[in-house]
């Protein structure tokens, strides 16, 4: 069979292994030739191809149930989904999303972006099925790296106590998340993954039990907890802690092995109540260079399949946002011990993998456990440290209640750095950087700021560290502006006080953090057609400098403000808001993005959709203002006049 030929998973059922195995090979050759050429992630999908095939093996996909973690491993899974034709669209515009995405297929049973809510997904789902009276099978695949995140256990320690309702965990142990996996939980794993499987134990025990002379072969009901105490003392720990929690426990297993697999997800599906079946994986199984650099390769933009490189950009960049936060923060750590680091299991993506390898004493990865990494900068703040929390926008929304409740209300010295702040592209809806403006915009005593290039985030950070209070400092994704940088001594900037960048007398733009350069852009479209403009830099969301825009914002009569982030509560609603406290009534025009989901796209595009690019904001301006020739009165998100 041809996997081209495969639009429904049931038709890979009663294939023989070697057909099976033939299947997998194909969907490992797809795989690698896509994201090869568009880019994707790439190391967790090869390692779970014979899992799919066997797990699919087991189940009935016209009814049942699967809730892939993330989605980040379940490229294999499209591919036998009914997706292979458009495949080569993966995380392009209008083409297949790289996550799961309910509204993409009836087999995308979960949505997720975020790590760790398979179990409670698929638990959920079982006990609806359990209320229902409806008959079919519930499975949670998870990694090991997003066993990490609190929810993933608090869902175990939930299933575990619901000894009626069938339900299979599936764990999916390759020693890695996207960096290495931390702290006691992954040592255990592995140290299990690394042990003789507990069935052989279990098997070996039994086999000696029906050998003794008065057994006669046939073990007595009173012995078999016997077994299972002795196959716990044979293997220590192995699987206790699950079985402790109310699962049975299966494993560790092959992965690789797709009969082994399929016979062992058989018999979980026997049991009647909560397994967790233990697979053990290869993060980037079948390409060499993915099994050997598997943080590299856990995702890569488009790259020479024979050599493993990725390809040369077109055009030179600066220095990434992230990079130029990790050199800068390797440089202060070095002045200043009490400075550490903290990331969740991002130190590659966030720019804090240099403060790892400069400085390692200074640098902590709690794993996938932003509430966790939170709450840990809060009592180390208190005793004297001044830790930086970095985590993408995106990701710190999932520690809400902590940055609240343990540091903001506390009033602690933490500084967090919210990188891919903003439209952040192939990722989709559940990556966007689009919500921190809005939700860190009321927490109690916080200081909220953005750059406007990568100069200015040296400035930034510092001052974040001398302030004695809590600090968020927002940076977009990719490549910096070219601003000139500083190797060290950076000079604090003064909380609250934005600049002028550009004066003109029709109209005041206000622009935040990333949207800086591109109102410089619009500023000379506008003066093409005679209309000059104060364009200020407002650097600072929280305190807004009042002081400096509402003189100019009453003088000029017109505002625009411009940020990348939701409209809702946003930069543009912190200026009306101030405006409307000092009974300001200035027609006021907000650009960001409006009241709607993100898709998967190239940044360049979403911000074409959006209307965020110079040419479409001039325009927009225009309009609104009565600039384009047609006399209409302001229309839009504005205050009345002024009078």
């Amino acid at each position: 069979m041809r996997l081209s030929e495969v639009t429904h998973p049931n038709q890979l059922h009663g294939l023989t292994t070697a057909q099976l195995e033939d299947i997998a090979c194909q969907v490992r050759e797809r795989h690698l030739q896509v994201v090869s050429t568009s880019g994707g992630h790439l190391g967790p999908g090869l390692g779970v191809v014979e899992l799919t095939l066997a797990l699919y093996q087991t189940l009935d996909l016209d009814v049942d149930k699967v809730v892939w973690d993330v989605g980040h491993q379940a490229y294999p899974h499209k591919l036998i989904t009914g997706r292979y034709g458009n495949f080569n669209t993966l995380r392009q515009k209008g083409g297949v999303a790289g996550y799961l995405k309910r509204a993409e297929s009836i087999f995308d049973h979960f949505g997720a972006g975020h790590a760790s809510t398979s179990i409670s997904a698929a638990l959920g789902m079982a006990v609806a099925r359990d209320r229902l009276g409806e008959n079919y099978k519930c499975v949670a695949v998870i990694g090991d790296g997003a066993l990490t995140g609190g929810m993933a256990l608090e869902a175990i320690n939930h299933a575990g106590h619901m000894p009626n309702t069938p339900f299979l965990v599936v764990l999916n142990d390759n020693d890695m998340s996207i960096s290495p996996p931390v702290g006691a939980l992954s040592t255990y794993l592995n140290r299990m993954r690394h042990s003789a499987p507990v069935q052989f134990i279990s098997d070996s025990v039994k086999e000696n039990v029906r050998n003794l002379p008065f057994i006669r072969g046939e073990i007595p009901q009173e012995l078999k907890s016997l077994t299972g105490s002795v196959k716990r003392l044979a293997v220590p720990k192995v699987g206790a802690v699950f079985e402790e929690l109310g699962f049975t426990y299966m494993g560790p297993i092959d992965g690789h092995d797709i009969s082994e697999m399929t016979r062992t997800f058989q018999a979980a599906h026997r049991v009647g109540g909560p397994v967790l079946v233990h697979v053990a994986t290869t993060k980037g199984k079948g390409y060499p260079y993915a099994e050997v650099d598997q943080v590299g390769y856990h995702a890569q933009s488009a790259f020479d399949l024979t050599t493993g490189k990725s390809k040369p950009s077109k055009s030179p960049k600066a220095p990434s946002y992230s990079k130029v936060f990790g050199q800068t923060l390797v440089k202060i750590c070095e002045q200043d011990s009490k400075v550490i680091g903290i990331t969740a299991a991002m130190a590659t993506g966030t720019g804090l993998d240099l403060l790892q390898k400069a400085i390692p004493d200074q640098y902590i990865d709690v794993g996938i456990a932003e509430q966790h990494a939170v709450t840990l900068a809060a009592g180390m703040a208190c005793d004297g440290l001044r830790p930086v929390v970095a985590i993408y926008s995106t990701f710190l929304q999932r520690a809400y209640d902590q940055v609240i409740h343990d540091v903001g209300i506390q009033k602690l010295p933490v500084t967090f750095v919210l990188d891919r702040a903003g439209i952040v592209g192939a990722d989709g809806p559940t990556h966007q950087g689009q919500y921190d403006i809005s939700y860190l915009r009321s927490v109690p005593n916080f200081t909220v700021m953005a750059p406007k290039d990568e100069g200015e985030l040296q400035r930034m950070l510092i001052t974040c560290l001398q302030h004695d209070g809590p600090c968020a400092l927002r940076i977009p994704r990719g490549s910096g502006e070219g601003a000139t940088l500083v190797e060290e001594g950076w000079e604090p900037l003064k909380i609250g006080r934005g600049e002028i960048l550009s004066e003109g007398d029709d109209l005041l733009i206000l622009a935040y953090g990333a949207m800086v350069s591109p109102a410089l852009k619009t500023i000379e479209l506008l003066s093409q057609s005679g209309i000059s403009a104060t364009l200020i830099n407002a650097r600072f969301l929280r305190p807004l400098d009042q002081a400096l825009i509402h003189p100019i914002a009453r003088r000029i009569g017109k505002v625009v403000t411009m940020e990348e982030g939701t409209l809702l509560g946003g930069f543009g609603s912190a200026v009306i808001e101030s405006f409307s406290d000092q009974d300001l009534l200035i027609p006021t025009l907000r650009i960001g993005i409006p009241d709607k989901l993100v898709d998967h796209a190239s940044p360049q595009q979403s911000k074409e959709s959006l209307g965020l690019t110079p040419p479409q904001m001039t325009e927009l301006i225009k309009k609104r203002f009565g600039w384009d020739g047609s006399d209409s009165l302001f229309v839009g998100n504005t205050s009345s006049k002024s009078l």
